[in-house]
């Protein structure tokens, strides 16, 4: 699958940490992919359907679609023309605190349950806070305005039960698998086989893949990838020379790097150091 056009992605800056901005236009089919934060964007134009956490959905031109971290998801257009989006990415921590904030301390945690809603109040509340958290402007006000906007679109999001407390899924998951993810979540950069993760995990080898990609929605070599990927993400945020980073990602070089990052977030490694 070819990757997407850098030039079709526009990562923009944005005012309050813990928060990035993209807005897209494109015709590509995303492939199966996943995100650390959480993403809540409205569709400009065109329409998509996707694969989310609750199976199969489409998309229309206003409505609002989010995902949670971790979530498998893909995207492929409906129709020729293709489709325009933009989206907020928001780290866990922050909407950890927001949801400790509008909860008053009963729920630390939250996922969304709807991957596409059609509420217009709510698609308008998030392109307003896109248009905010992105503004040039320098007005000494605007990081305030920004934060009571997040406040009130997702307690109004919660209102509408569309956000809710996770559900413990973990308990549904096969052990094996669990100690197998846990493995490479711990450091997605080593080196690993499916017979280290089958014999670690008390399967053969084609029982592991099976299972894992019934659990993930990912083989195992498909889910160490995404992993380094956002690895290498948390490295050129802090800094890190991307040479460097395609190293102490476990990538074999930084064209290696470079090719997997656009396919996966639309924008290059280089591209996305310079908004930090």
């Amino acid at each position: 699958m070819p990757a997407p056009s850098p030039k079709q992605f526009t990562m923009l800056p944005c005012r309050v940490s813990g928060v990035e901005a993209v807005h897209a236009q494109s015709r590509h089919r995303f492939g199966r992919h996943m995100h650390e934060q959480f993403g809540i964007g409205v569709v400009l134009q065109g329409a998509q359907k996707s694969l989310s956490g609750r199976g199969m959905v489409e998309a229309m031109a206003g409505d609002t679609i989010t995902v949670n971290p971790g979530e498998i998801h893909d995207g492929t257009p409906i129709g020729d023309a293709g489709r325009s989006w933009q989206m907020l990415y928001f780290e866990p921590a922050l909407i950890t605190s927001l949801m400790a904030d509008i909860s008053e301390g009963k729920m630390a945690q939250a996922e969304f349950s709807l991957p596409v809603m059609r509420e217009a109040r709510i698609s308008q509340a998030v392109r307003e806070l896109f248009a905010t958290m992105t503004a040039t402007d320098q007005a000494a006000h605007a990081t305030m305005v920004a934060e009571e906007q997040m406040l009130l679109l997702f307690a109004r999001i919660l209102h509408q039960a569309s956000m809710q407390q996770p559900a413990q899924t973990m308990q549904a998951v096969p052990t094996a698998i669990h100690h197998a993810r846990s493995r490479i979540d711990d450091d997605p950069t080593a080196i690993l086989s499916l017979q280290d993760l089958a014999q670690q995990s008390g399967l053969s080898r084609f029982q592991l893949l099976r299972a894992f990609a019934k659990v993930t929605g990912m083989t195992p070599h498909a889910y160490i990838l995404q992993r380094r990927l956002h690895h290498a993400r948390r490295l050129i945020a802090a800094g890190t020379p991307l040479v460097q980073v395609a190293v102490d990602s476990g990538f074999a070089d930084q064209s290696h790097l470079t090719r997997l990052f656009v396919r996966n977030f639309g924008i290059s490694p280089g591209a996305y150091s310079t908004k930090r």
